[in-house]
């Protein structure tokens, strides 16, 4: 039996050979943009943008607060950001992990990925990288206008008399681990988040399996909690945080970011903890990525 090739007219690619980097760094971008529905249609931006909208209100009202009442006490607490507003962060975890997370495998898109110069590490981490840029940013940028509109106020403050006026330096180093903190948010709430979804490739189901742990956590941990404060055990009640992601982040805030006491509840995290809560958010991040890989590898083969 003979065989042969036939030139069927399709014109040869003489470009460059851009290679796996540039896969990776297109990847990135590509879910990047979809998180925030950026190229699709308005319903896919709605969420997100809004969520955003949402993220930032509070910030601007309480700046307003500050210029009016000119005391250091009305500027919300940096470290707690993320913590009051912990519904609405839930709320775009369980909505867009399941956008970058889900639909490669709903639709069986994986392999074809894995038949270019991309390895499962690349596509895993351009997927995570890509999703904890996006909440970096829903957090950061509220957190970010509180410390301007303070820095603009704070003059205005000092002419008032207003007591124990931070100063600028403080002010902005304070800022600068809040953003650590936030930084810390983002990675571990991304790692579960999309961990979740990619087991669940129906996006409904994603959304409510996401929203199922987060409730579910912090409902046990808040039953956990009370019983514990109620015996007078403020240890074990400050423990239980390391079972749920929002108070598994803000132990290390309080404890090794320099996170206010004072306006957390009797369930901070112990004094001495914070290396083990923040040893158990490195653990979260790890082991979440190498079973995201094994997931996404297992769909590629």
């Amino acid at each position: 039996m003979s065989t042969a090739i036939h030139d069927i007219g399709y014109r040869h690619y003489d470009g460059p050979r851009l290679g796996r980097s540039h896969v990776a760094r297109s990847l990135y971008l590509y879910n990047l943009r979809a998180v925030f529905g950026l190229g699709r249609g308005v319903r896919a931006k709605l969420i997100p943008l809004a969520l955003a909208a949402f993220m930032i209100l509070p910030a601007a009202g309480d700046i307003a607060v500050l210029s009016f009442t000119k005391t250091p006490e009305a500027l919300i607490d940096y470290t707690m950001y993320a913590i009051y507003l912990q519904p609405i962060i839930a709320i775009f975890l369980a909505t867009q992990a399941p956008v970058i997370a889900s639909r490669d495998l709903r639709f069986r898109t994986v392999p074809l990925y894995f038949s270019r110069p991309v390895e499962t590490t690349d596509f895993v981490l351009a997927k995570f990288a890509a999703f904890v840029t996006a909440l970096l940013a829903l957090m950061a940028v509220p957190v970010t206008l509180l410390h301007l509109g303070f820095l603009a106020v704070r003059g205005s403050m000092v002419d008032a008399g207003a007591p124990d006026v931070p100063s600028v330096a403080d002010q902005s180093v304070y800022y600068l681990a809040a953003l650590a903190g936030c930084l810390l948010f983002a990675l571990v709430l991304s790692s579960f988040a999309l961990l979740i979804a990619t087991y669940t490739p129906r996006r409904g189901f994603g959304v409510a399996a996401v929203m199922a742990v987060y409730l579910i956590s912090n409902v046990v941990v808040l039953i956990v909690q009370g019983a514990s404060i109620s015996n007078g055990n403020y240890d074990l009640a400050g423990w239980a945080g390391l079972f749920t992601p929002f108070n598994l982040v803000d132990g290390v805030q309080a404890r090794l970011l320099g996170g206010d006491l004072g306006v957390r509840s009797g369930a901070a995290a112990p004094a001495g903890s914070g290396p083990v809560f923040l040893l158990a958010c490195l653990a979260v991040v790890g082991v979440s990525l190498l079973l995201l890989m094994k997931r996404f590898r297992k769909a590629g083969a």
